[in-house]
């Protein structure tokens, strides 16, 4: 393949994806609006239709604001690969840093930092404004900005040793350099797992013990029906950032903690708590988060194979805007233009996440009362302003979880 021919492929490529996400999203807006005007029957009796159409405009301005986001990524992908951008960036790293690493670590670096800086008026915008509006944004600028820097400390202390990791195996190890480079990548992930419960995640909010010794009780019960020992049960304080409600369990191991957002113990009931807790442990039993990780490591040693072959080429670089090669570049090019090639990798992925989760659902039921689960999903899509009516198709490819009437359904046949 020629450079020119690459360069080709990849515009082409970019187009026809960023048309087909549009496209999706549009079908979206337009399958929401068609159904605005009333509940669906299922849910008639429970939610009405002020709130259903709180979701309906909710949803709605979401989507029309990523569809700008679609445009706005796609453009940044043009400018820093065809336009120039990265070589522009390569240059000034060339003539400020003298060795090869550090070079490379600028360049990512860099790329990085302007990519956030960009962006960050989406998520300003998406957070003060959208969020804001529909009742569900409690942060502060402030809070939003420690947020930030916080983050920006993290992928410092963890990201930059790593990088440096992966940039010295792929310059000395040989052809076979994407072996060792996977092996600490799941070193890295494992590690992850196990320091966020008590080292991450207390950066960004505060986890008090449980309290409600009636609720611990209930909880103590099903955990050990279930066969499930945790380091802890823990109360997050979400209500500080979002009146988004959830519950999870995290950590590996003995570190395991099982979390809920305080907004989430103000709406449900004991039972209903019972049944979304139930729910996440159907995760564990069904072993979902090994057989993710799993799934992720296999990817991602398929995706470093492919790279250590793309790194020798020199179209790849020539073809993406790039006249320098490097073993940095090259594993900047990749990850950029991944996503634009592994687009159709969507609905896979995504079916794979729904599946788990009416397995999880099935195990919730078979543990608790099936109808505490479900009247418990019903007012998390209504507190979250979750849309009843997504788009089948815009669902098949994006959605997690399975849309709300066809895992309430579920539900009420167990």
């Amino acid at each position: 393949m020629t450079a020119f021919q690459f360069s080709i492929l990849f515009a082409a490529a970019l187009l026809l994806t960023t048309l087909a996400r549009l496209w999706l999203a549009q079908r979206h807006l337009a399958h929401i609006a068609a159904h605005r005007g009333a509940v669906p029957q299922a849910f008639s009796e429970k939610i009405d239709l002020s709130a259903h159409q709180k979701a309906a405009d909710y949803t709605s301005a979401k989507t029309r604001f990523s569809m700008l986001g679609m445009l706005f990524d796609a453009a940044l992908l043009l400018a820093f690969t065809l336009g120039g951008g990265i070589q522009w960036i390569s240059d000034a790293c060339l003539r400020t840093f003298s060795t090869p690493i550090a070079q490379g670590m600028a360049v990512i670096v860099s790329v990085l930092l302007l990519s956030s800086l960009l962006e960050m008026p989406f998520g300003l915008y998406r957070t003060f404004v959208i969020e804001a509006r529909y009742g569900f944004n409690k942060m502060t600028l402030a809070l939003y900005l420690a947020d930030a820097l916080k983050g920006l400390f993290l992928g410092a202390v963890l990201g930059l040793p790593l990088m440096y990791g992966v940039l010295w195996l792929m310059g000395r190890m040989g052809g076979n350099w994407w072996l060792y480079v996977w092996g600490v990548w799941m070193a890295f992930n494992l590690l992850l797992l196990f320091i966020y419960p008590t080292f991450i995640a207390p950066l960004f909010n505060k986890f008090q013990p449980l309290q409600d010794e009636a609720l611990r009780a209930r909880i103590g019960a099903l955990l050990g029906k279930c066969g499930f020992t945790a380091s802890g049960l823990f109360v997050m304080d979400g209500s500080k950032r979002s009146t988004h409600g959830n519950a999870y369990f995290t950590g590996f191991g003995k570190t395991k903690r099982i979390v809920f957002f305080d907004t989430l113990l103000e709406r449900l009931t004991p039972e209903e708590i019972e049944a979304v807790l139930a729910h996440e442990l159907g995760h564990f039993k069904h072993r979902h988060v090994a057989k993710r990780i799993v799934a992720t490591f296999a990817l991602s040693l398929g995706f470093l194979w492919l790279l250590a072959q793309l790194m020798q080429a020199g179209w790849f670089y020539q073809g993406l805007g790039v006249t320098t090669q490097s073993t940095a570049l090259a594993l900047l090019l990749f990850f950029m233009v991944l996503p634009v090639f592994s687009f159709l990798l969507q609905p896979l992925m995504s079916a794979y996440s729904r599946r788990h989760e009416f397995e999880a659902d099935a195990y919730a039921a078979q543990q608790t009362d099936a109808r505490d689960m479900a009247s418990a999903l019903v007012k998390m899509y209504q507190d979250n302003a979750s849309t009843l009516t997504p788009d089948p198709l815009y669902s098949t490819f994006y959605d997690s979880h399975p849309p709300a009437p066809v895992r309430i359904a579920r539900l009420q046949t167990l």
